[in-house]
């Protein structure tokens, strides 16, 4: 299981990024006012030297990170036991709400652990369904980072990424009151952040070809619909599944404060499947979401213009 401290760390770069994008920040003495946790402790959890061990405090400043990058308010559950796992220990004040179950990875960090592993392979195919794209374009920076650093040296790498088409009536992001022109801005939003991401992702992958010689392949197809779920397949080997968790939000848009439903990936649970995984239903799901995946790719999906 992916460490706590790597979800933290990576929730807090959401955080930041977030913010920077409306103008703010987020700073360790902006955090230790809000929450009333020194720096020093937030400094070695953000580094991941030490891990919490007031898990009270902790979930205050994963909630505010969380409200920060506008995103869904936490698992409870599933932060303590992230952190239960790797350090073996009840974390205080535990929910009572809390069980031994096993948790799924959070997307934002098994999706980069993951594509670092799949990049590791002479021949890498990655295959995605995606709302937006965000979550690849980010866990695509690992693997990219590794090849930069020469840890990893792949020969080709093809990825192919369904995405939903431009004139699809999406189920979301849409207005609460169903108002057509807020409809309508949120729409042409959500196609700017789409074009935004995949651009980004086709751009960083192309560039393999000329830095480092990879023999590099960057497709995008359109589907008829809205995503609910986001699906990543990897060398043919493994599938990683998460859903898409609908959430209602409050925004300025066009200066006026509106409430919207939208969807946030980040920090979904996220269940990964691998075919050479002794239970059989792993490798049933690993192969019935190739065949899908092709069956979409090569009937209903259609080309993509990002523009």
């Amino acid at each position: 299981m992916a460490s706590p401290m790597r979800a933290f760390s990576d929730l807090w770069d959401a955080a930041r990024a977030r913010r920077a994008a409306a103008g703010g920040s987020v700073t360790l003495l902006r955090v230790q006012a809000e929450t009333g946790v020194p720096v020093a402790t937030l400094s070695d959890w953000r580094s991941g030297h030490h891990l919490p061990r007031d898990a009270d405090r902790f979930l205050e400043v994963v909630r505010l990170l969380c409200h920060w990058a506008e995103l869904p308010p936490p698992n409870v559950r599933e932060w303590i036991q992230l952190v239960e796992t790797t350090n073996g220990t009840r974390a205080s004040r535990v929910s009572s709400n809390a069980t031994d179950t096993p948790l799924w990875t959070t997307s934002m960090v098994g999706l980069g652990e993951r594509l670092s592993m799949g990049f590791a392979a002479a021949h890498v195919e990655v295959d995605a369904l995606c709302l937006t794209g965000q979550s690849l374009a980010l866990a695509a920076a690992r693997p990219l980072q590794d090849i930069h650093a020469r840890r990893i040296l792949p020969k080709q790498v093809s990825v192919r990424v369904l995405v939903p088409s431009r004139a699809t009536a999406l189920a979301y992001p849409v207005s609460v009151e169903a108002d057509p022109a807020i409809d309508d801005l949120l729409h042409r939003r959500w196609l700017v952040q789409r074009n935004s991401h995949a651009q980004s992702l086709r751009t960083a992958m192309l560039s393999l070809r000329s830095s480092h010689g990879i023999d590099v392949d960057v497709l995008f197809r359109a589907v008829p619909f809205t995503p609910v779920m986001e699906l990543y397949l990897i060398n043919n080997s493994e599938a990683l599944f998460s859903y898409c968790m609908a959430v209602r939000r409050a925004e300025e848009i066009e200066a006026q404060p509106q409430e919207f439903i939208d969807v946030m990936t980040e920090l979904s649970l996220q269940r990964r499947f691998a075919s050479d995984e002794t239970d059989s239903a792993d490798r049933t799901f690993v192969e019935q979401s190739h065949l899908w995946f092709n069956a979409i790719w090569e009937t209903v999906a259609t080309d993509v213009v990002l523009q």
